[in-house]
């Protein structure tokens, strides 16, 4: 769908980054050749972000269900992931790009736990895009763990039971100063969200592509753009309620100053 303004573009976009292993298979390589293509792939696509003023990007790197995989590729893993907060936050934060992660990161080792904060501090009071790493992190996780705050404020009596509802549920979950994604991006082939930000997707548009992570170009961005604008979003009222609101989708927003 366009307006007369041209076509809507999503202001947060979310992206299960699959394919990687596959990628490397097909040309006879190891699974870790195929991790480090995909890092070029993220390149392109925040570079498609900034020209395309899109404000939010987030990116499921590496999931809590990850750490049950070969010990070579975790190990692997890791080196890339050390490798890029060291090579890319300066230039990221020249671009003014805002670094954040969310997951558990008490899983990783002191020396990467370091870099992460360091680029979030370094990176803290940029605008032009928030790029969020998902990393050891999982839907359920952030779900229990929100459960879990909510909980000890009634046991420790800053709250009651009957106070918790949608916008404080939300207020504790990771990305809680974002809007829900609009768009969420699978490549790959598979048609899944595989325990990422199951609340946040609630009401977000999928578009799934058979196109390997590392393959990922900015042709590919595009049609999910298209795509995209094509949809009339509703959020469970019908296209001319809808059509008649100042804000579309601001009931699903998170209010922060519910918390």
């Amino acid at each position: 769908m366009s307006t007369s303004a041209g076509p809507r573009v999503p202001q947060h976009i979310a992206v299960i980054m699959d394919g990687n292993g596959r990628w490397a298979q097909q040309r006879r390589r190891p699974r870790a050749i195929g991790h480090r293509a995909g890092t070029r792939a993220v390149n392109r696509c925040i570079d498609f972000c900034l020209e395309k003023n899109i404000a939010a990007l987030t990116l499921f790197a590496f999931s809590s269900e990850n750490w049950g995989r070969p010990e070579d590729e975790v190990g692997a893993l890791m080196k890339l992931f050390m490798n890029a907060l060291d090579r890319e936050v300066a230039e990221l934060d020249r671009r003014g790009v805002r670094i954040r992660f969310i997951g558990d990161r008490d899983r990783f080792n002191p020396p990467i736990r370091s870099r992460m904060d360091a680029a979030e501090l370094l990176t803290g009071n940029n605008k032009k895009l928030t790029l969020t790493i998902a990393a050891s992190y999982g839907g359920r996780q952030d779900i229990a763990a929100a459960a879990r705050s909510l909980a000890q404020d009634v046991a420790d009596g800053r709250l009651q039971p009957g106070q918790i509802d949608e916008r404080r549920f939300a207020s504790r979950m990771a990305l809680a100063d974002l809007p829900p994604p609009d768009l969420f991006i699978r490549t790959g082939g598979d048609f899944r969200i595989s325990n990422f930000l199951l609340w946040q997707l609630a009401y977000t548009e999928l578009w799934f592509t058979e196109t390997l992570w590392p393959e990922l170009d900015a042709a590919t961005l595009h049609c999910a753009l298209e795509d995209y604008a094509s949809r009339e979003r509703r959020f469970g009222l019908t296209g001319a309620q809808h059509a008649s609101q100042d804000v579309p989708g601001a009931a699903l927003s998170p209010d922060e100053t519910s918390a």
